[in-house]
């Protein structure tokens, strides 16, 4: 598999220093495989279980993310990354990808209003759609 996401030697040594270490218990398999395989599925929207094997097993990797959800140290990976540099003037998130349930327009006229609410959603509640 040509395509898998794998940090960059400048992300890595960002992120490292703010990871936990010392847990007692059975050694953690390496952070950095995990980590990238936690990322990849992710960014491709796949199941746990079909992870790449590159990045090690499927249950490793979500129980990694998982725990670290669980103790917030994503959240505190995240709020530490950001302080550490300067923040863009512009930013835009493109959630085009995220899978929408069918009851998500939030209306009960069919299909016709599922379609109307989801094209108005694009319109107007993401201005980077279409571009």
């Amino acid at each position: 598999m040509t395509h898998l996401f794998w940090l960059s030697d400048d992300a890595w040594a960002a992120i490292e220093p703010h990871l936990p270490h010392g847990k007692p218990g059975k050694p953690r398999v390496d952070d950095r495989r995990v980590i990238s395989g936690i990322l990849h599925v992710l960014k491709t929207g796949c199941r746990w279980r079909d992870c790449p094997s590159k990045y090690g097993p499927h249950t490793t990797i979500y129980n990694r993310y998982n725990r670290w959800s669980k103790r917030r140290i994503w959240q505190r990976l995240f709020e530490k990354m950001a302080a550490a540099g300067p923040v863009p003037e512009e930013l835009c998130i493109d959630t085009s990808h995220v899978k929408a349930h069918r009851s998500a327009a939030g209306s009960k006229r069919g299909v016709r209003g599922s379609d109307w609410a989801l094209a108005r959603w694009k319109n107007e509640q993401n201005p980077c759609f279409g571009r």
